[in-house]
């Protein structure tokens, strides 16, 4: 489970970006975070994963402080931010393997799962090409390959959706429910707000750092959609 409590950050330039939020993930959690550009969606992902400090509160994964014992939990954790940033000099499966190498993934089972994945994501005939020559989709589907290939306890995507092809779409919804049902979770941004309202069981909004509603899908529509849900609570 992932516990966030009472988090603050604050930028240097004063800008106060998320402000005393609180939320969980739960074990099979499919939790879609959503929220206005700029609402703090993005610094709260990065300061789960420890890339942002933060000024008050905790974030805990399975109990576990991330400020007291960040590199255990990061171990249990993987991260696709909206834009990839990987090493270009490197072949797909080169990769691929420094993930695996990283996260200590047996070598029989690294195969069968960059196997079942790149299948699943169309790329198991670019993998020996150099990630250079990949398109932005490609690039997004390759570290989405390298995120669940060790198949973390906690998933972390900001905007996972955005440049991937139609098939891809579809398949990497049914790889987050697959994770969600073998007991991980999964935390995403996204502004395809008909995704989220379709694929999560759990629904959070901010709004100017703010928590303003969180809870099952079901309790946060009622009888509207999560359009009307999403513009009502924004004032619009």
């Amino acid at each position: 489970m992932l516990e966030i409590k009472n988090l603050t950050k604050i930028y240097p330039n004063g800008k106060k970006a998320v402000s005393n939020l609180s939320m969980t993930v739960a074990d099979g959690d499919l939790c879609g975070f959503i929220g206005k550009n700029g609402a703090g969606k993005t610094t709260t992902l990065k300061a789960c994963l420890t890339i942002h400090d933060f000024e008050t509160g905790d974030i805990l994964l399975n109990g576990l402080s991330i400020k007291s014992a960040p590199t255990e939990c990061k171990r249990k954790m993987a991260y696709v931010p909206d834009t990839p940033i990987l090493e270009t000099y490197l072949t797909g499966l080169q990769y691929l393997n420094f993930i695996c190498d990283i996260y200590e993934v047996p070598t029989h089972t690294r195969r069968k799962r960059i196997d079942y994945l790149s299948n699943c994501l169309g790329m198991n005939n670019k993998l020996n090409d150099l990630i250079s020559s990949y398109s932005h989709g490609m690039k997004q589907k390759i570290s989405l390959i390298g995120a669940f290939v060790h198949k973390p306890v906690l998933l972390i995507l900001d905007e996972p959706f955005v440049g991937l092809d139609p098939e891809a779409f579809i398949q990497l919804k049914r790889l987050m429910k697959e994770l969600c049902a073998s007991g991980g979770s999964v935390l995403f941004s996204s502004h395809i707000l008909d995704v989220v309202e379709k694929t999560c069981n759990k629904i959070v909004i901010i709004r100017n750092g703010k928590l303003i509603k969180s809870g099952r899908t079901e309790d946060i529509l009622g009888t509207n959609d999560l359009e009307e849900v999403f513009m009502e609570l924004n004032g619009k």
